[in-house]
């Protein structure tokens, strides 16, 4: 952020400046909402939060070096220098759009119901193969996280990858607003968030706000094999499993829990690629990779490079072998699109298959019918055991029922922990997965140990 200043800042956020004069046109290293996070010469956000309000923060962040803090409340005998403005979080969007609108960088923003980090990384992945890429950390994807990401760009960074997520309608264009795509890439539209948004036709209208302020040429690609998304094919290029796409994949060949193996065709050529995560879902997030690939330039060997270097990320379809089990980490986040994935994934492995699963956020008057949804198509499958936590997931236990797994129904994960070793055996495959406020990662831990 070298050529950022505080007064670029401050005019961006319309900040009233109370320091010296002599510091608004020294560069911003970088900016946060987190007081430990601070570095020397960065600025530093008093956000109010749910458990804690930044403003209380702020007199410890000069003694780390912070060059400034913006705040919206009028500090008396400050400790350093501050702006003052009308709403921190506003100004945190409104100075990242500006910052924004100094970078020439190509930027790449990510939506979908299901399958946006994935798909991040695979594009990231790919394409650091040729260039320095900066990839949205974490669950970085909100009106916070985006323009924090954004001001993590500086001038090492040579194309930027953005996830964008949203639960409300007029969310994406806010974020639409920040980022400035250059390219859309739309995964699908599941049944996540029709809390708010009231029907798959709602979170369509609701994710193509991204189009709002995107590049006047920005390039737009789309899952063509999703029913709402293809209604976009005049506009976008289609990728996915059947030939009528621009970019499609066949000869699917499922090696397990330990990756997928496809053929890519684009145009009059092919690609065999062997992707190192497991499902179905994930020859979507390749085919996604060659389109943005293709279109920044670089070659199918490069593309083929990035797609079988791919990494997992804790949480997030992350496959641990450990002394006793076979864990599949996808604690992270979930909706009955992405967990009826991950139950197929779990259909790929070797030997006893286990799925722990627990309650399912934001569905709404649905939520039900949505968790019960899920046992029905548990019905469909080989697994094992179903182990269900939680109280909305009782939906899934009671559906599941009529399956041939054995089910068994906790309300905590306190419980289901002083039980798992009458239930779990050596050499399981174990699915772990609900929504992150169930806290998950407690049982992965567990099992790992």
């Amino acid at each position: 952020m070298s050529h950022f200043t505080i007064r670029q800042f401050m005019d961006a956020c319309h900040g009233i400046w109370y320091g010296p004069p002599e510091l608004l046109d020294k560069a911003i290293q970088g900016v946060t909402v987190d007081s430990r996070l601070v570095k020397k010469d960065s600025l530093f956000v008093a956000t109010p939060g749910e458990r804690a309000d930044g403003h209380r923060f702020i007199p410890d962040v000069y003694e780390k070096g912070a060059l400034c803090a913006v705040s919206q409340q009028k500090l008396t005998n400050p400790a350093g220098p501050y702006l003052l403005v009308e709403n921190t979080l506003q100004a945190l969007k409104d100075a990242a759009e500006a910052y924004r609108k100094t970078l020439p960088v190509p930027v790449i923003g990510i939506t979908g119901s299901v399958g946006k980090t994935s798909t991040k990384e695979m594009i990231a992945s790919v394409l650091s193969q040729k260039y320095r890429v900066l990839k949205t950390p974490g669950n970085f994807n909100n009106e916070i996280g985006v323009p924090l990401t954004i001001f993590m760009i500086d001038e090492s960074h040579e194309v930027a990858v953005l996830e964008m997520g949203m639960n409300h309608f007029g969310e994406m264009h806010r974020l639409s607003r920040i980022v400035r795509p250059t390219h859309c890439v739309f995964t699908n539209i599941g049944v996540a968030h029709l809390e708010h948004l009231g029907s798959r036709d709602g979170i369509l209208k609701a994710k193509t706000e991204m189009f709002d302020y995107a590049a006047e040429d920005a390039v737009v690609f789309v899952n063509g094999d999703d029913d709402k998304l293809i209604t976009l094919k005049d506009r976008a290029v289609t990728f996915g499993l059947e030939p009528s796409r621009q970019i499609w994949a066949d000869q699917v060949e499922n090696f397990g829990l330990d990756g997928v193996r496809c053929r890519i065709h684009v145009k009059n050529q092919t690609m065999e690629v062997t992707i190192p995560l497991p499902g179905i879902h994930m020859v979507y997030n390749a085919c996604a990779g060659v389109c943005v690939g293709l279109s920044l330039g670089l070659t199918l060997e490069q593309i083929q490079n990035g797609i079988e270097s791919l990494k997992p990320l804790s949480g997030r379809s992350n496959i641990l072998h450990t002394r006793r089990y076979t864990l599949v980490d996808d604690c992270y986040n979930s909706n009955p699109v992405s967990m009826c994935a991950m139950l197929d994934v779990l259909e790929y492995a070797l030997g006893r298959k286990v799925a722990v699963l627990g309650d399912m956020g934001e569905l709404g008057d649905h939520s039900e019918a949505l968790h019960a949804s899920v046992g029905e198509h548990i019905q469909k499958l080989h697994i094992n055991v179903v182990i269900t936590i939680g109280t909305l997931s009782r939906s899934i236990h009671e559906t599941a029922q009529h399956s041939q797994a054995l089910c068994l129904h906790y309300e905590t994960v306190d419980t289901f922990l002083k039980a798992k070793d009458q239930i779990l055996q050596d050499g399981d495959s174990i699915l772990v997965k609900a929504s992150h406020y169930m806290d998950f990662g407690r049982i992965v831990a567990a099992l790992s140990d």
